[in-house]
């Protein structure tokens, strides 16, 4: 059998039914999503649900074991592999893990069992994760690696399989695709006054949870510039998905815009691994017909070799078949959920997050407010008192530190404290366990910040201190200007602390 060179002309009939380049290219993407999401459970699982973590996974698991009243129950209304046993080893041992097969995908090696795992797994550390896990593109990635099992052979793991991709999964990365961006745009209409006054992004950029660079100089855009972007964010996500349902010339331009819309977000914030998980559905947009144009000759070449000799599976599309009426039964509740003028964001309606409704920024704030947690060795406070700050490695501290860039990855106590910088600490009480820690220079801890201002020896006192934070004007040598508004935790010690930590679930040992 003769292959065809990268750069021979093929008829726009046999383009149109090839989507070898499609599998390879989504599966990869969606790889190095995993690797990412795998990495920060690697790193940062421990300290935070861990045997000595700020909200230990096993004592949370036994309070959901006697909500349910059995263990077997419990497992089965909160799927995770983590009921069959947990310890901080395998916690670890098993991120660890799962970045390396994660790493395997992105090679080019996948199969149905790979991705079977890699979903299994991640949802296992998602269902225990309490607030730590509670965010949309969590659910997300468990709904797009679900369908990644059915995208791939069951057992042939090369990166071109004769075995033709199924197209019935790539319709359903679509409709996931439309259900992300549809249900964005709707909660943004329905929700904060600002989008629908076009001045949403007056403040966006820099109240965002976690800003770079780049997010100041869009802060001081004119507002004209401001305005254009909220009417471009409605067009992209009320207007462009539908288009990916339509011919190939409307699919492959709802794609290209659609993805360079994620991009944009990428470089405008550090919004985790969201949008780099969002571009996944959009690659399905995409046929061979439009991505042999920019594939690497080699690559090409192994693509062209496959589609040039399929070797088609009637199993393989029994299996589409049921796994779309699997998916048009549970969209049910999300579709009914975009329909309803009380539209929920980032829900889950199926144990094993299957089908899901998604959001973001359905709400805007004015002002960007931040706690900074400062302690000092002095054993007696008065006015007099030298206090040193507790620096994260993510959010806002030191006005004069510049903005990171991070994206993909994020830390996920930095989130939490941007949340609970709009709340008060009787709604997130596992701050209190967080001073706790600090108090006894905790090494768990202290591993998710970015210093530790005590190295002698742990601080006598722990506060919180609430500033309101504004970013310095073009040509300011700071990044930042504070102004504070006062105590969000009054100045503690372990002796004011010892019968509030004894009476929560995560009393220490």
């Amino acid at each position: 059998m003769k292959i065809p060179e990268p750069d021979a002309a093929e008829p726009a009939e046999s383009q149109a039914c090839t989507w070898y380049l499609t599998r390879f290219f989504l599966l990869r993407f969606l790889g190095l999503v995993y690797a990412v999401a795998f990495l920060v459970a690697a790193r940062q699982i421990v300290p935070l649900i861990g045997e000595h973590g700020l909200t230990p996974a096993g004592t949370w698991m036994a309070l959901v074991q006697d909500h349910f009243g059995s263990r077997s129950q419990a497992a089965i209304n909160v799927p995770s592999l983590f009921w069959i046993g947990l310890s901080d080893h395998l916690l670890v041992g098993v991120a660890w893990a799962g970045f390396a097969l994660s790493l395997v995908v992105v090679a080019g090696y996948a199969n149905a069992i790979i991705m079977a795992v890699l979903w299994a797994t991640y949802m296992s550390y998602v269902h225990i994760g309490q607030i730590w896990y509670g965010y949309g593109w969590e659910i997300q990635l468990l709904e797009t690696g679900f369908l990644a099992i059915f995208l791939c052979p069951l057992l042939d793991p090369r990166p071109f399989s004769r075995c033709p991709p199924p197209i019935f999964i790539l319709w359903l990365y679509r409709w996931l695709g439309f259900r992300i961006l549809i249900g964005a745009g709707l909660i943004k209409l329905r929700g904060d006054s600002c989008w629908r006054d076009l001045t949403c992004l007056y403040y966006h950029y820099e109240t965002q949870p976690l800003p770079n660079p780049l997010s100041s100089y869009l802060h001081f855009a004119p507002h004209w510039f401001q305005k254009f972007g909220v009417i471009w964010n409605f067009f992209i996500e009320l207007i462009v998905p539908w288009f990916c349902f339509g011919p190939r010339l409307c699919r492959h331009i709802a794609g290209l815009l659609l993805i360079s819309f994620q991009f944009t977000l990428i470089c405008s914030g550090n919004l985790s691994f969201l949008n780099w998980l969002t571009i996944v559905p959009f690659i399905a947009c995409f046929d061979d017909s439009l991505l042999r144009r920019i594939t690497p000759a080699f690559i090409l070449r192994h693509a062209l070799g496959a589609s040039a000799d399929p070797l088609p599976n009637a199993t393989y599309t029994v299996v589409s078949a049921c796994v779309v009426l699997l998916v048009a039964w549970l969209s049910i509740s999300p579709v009914l959920n975009l329909l309803s003028g009380s539209q929920v964001m980032n829900g889950s309606f199926d144990p094993l997050d299957l089908v899901n409704t998604y959001g973001a920024f359905g709400s805007v704030g004015r002002e960007r407010n931040e706690i900074i947690f400062e302690g000092t060795r002095d054993d007696l406070i008065t006015s007099h008192t030298h206090w040193k700050e507790y620096e994260f490695p993510y959010k806002p501290g030191d006005p004069m530190r510049r903005p990171p860039v991070i994206t993909p990855y994020y830390g996920r106590l930095d989130w939490q404290i941007w949340f609970a910088a709009m709340a008060s600490p009787h709604e997130y009480p596992w701050t209190l366990h967080f001073v706790w820690k600090l108090l006894h220079n905790d090494p768990g801890t202290l591993s998710l910040l970015a210093n530790n201002p005590f190295p002698e020896g742990p601080p006598h006192y722990v506060r919180a201190r609430l500033y309101k934070y504004k970013f310095a004007p073009p040509g300011d040598p700071a990044w930042w200007h504070r102004t504070l508004i006062g105590d969000w935790l009054p100045a503690l010690s372990t002796s004011d602390l010892e019968e509030t930590i004894q009476a929560q679930p995560w009393l220490e040992e």
